[in-house]
């Protein structure tokens, strides 16, 4: 899910970069405004999402890493509001996912339970492999909302099937 993830952001970036500044920024009826808005909104939960997973484990080192960046306290907050510092912030979390998924984290992981607190401080323990598909579903949700509002624009992000990424696992 991680390359996944990764190859669907890179393509929604590089689909965003044909639009100027004044088209990123239109609100164009979406639930968090613009282009723009949604793209950060993606961020900010993944970087709320990222720091209460960094407390499941003390292995999780990578994710510490991420304390760089901005600390978002509203879900519709505007972190980046250019194109080309959002990318930057995107492909750097974009490899710490990565990297804390393929060097840090155990099978034993997904079973057990994460306690958190979310954005209005009510406190959940759930199961941390749950959470972990949240985590991506949630981006994948807010990219299909990009998707259509770059659609208007008559930009196409090209193959959003995840299907690509399974390898075949019969050989000729």
């Amino acid at each position: 899910m991680a390359d996944y993830n990764q190859r669907m952001n890179d393509q929604v970036y590089t689909a965003s970069s044909k639009l100027d500044s004044d088209q990123l920024g239109a609100d164009s009826g979406a639930f968090f405004s613009s282009i723009l808005g949604t793209l950060n909104h993606i961020l900010v939960g993944d970087l709320l999402w990222l720091s209460r997973f960094s407390l499941h484990s003390a292995r999780y080192h990578s994710l510490k890493g991420l304390s760089a960046l901005p600390r978002p306290k509203h879900l519709n907050e505007i972190l980046y509001p250019e194109l080309v510092l959002l990318v930057k912030a995107r492909n750097f979390v974009d490899g710490t996912i990565n990297q804390w998924l393929n060097e840090e984290i155990r099978e034993d992981d997904f079973a057990r339970g994460l306690v958190y607190a979310n954005s209005q401080g009510v406190v959940s323990e759930r199961n941390f492999g749950e959470l972990l598909s949240h985590f991506f579903n949630h981006q994948t949700h807010h990219r299909g909302q990009v998707s259509t509002l770059l659609y208007q624009h008559d930009i196409d992000i090209g193959c959003t099937d995840f299907l690509i990424d399974i390898p075949d696992v019969i050989k000729d």
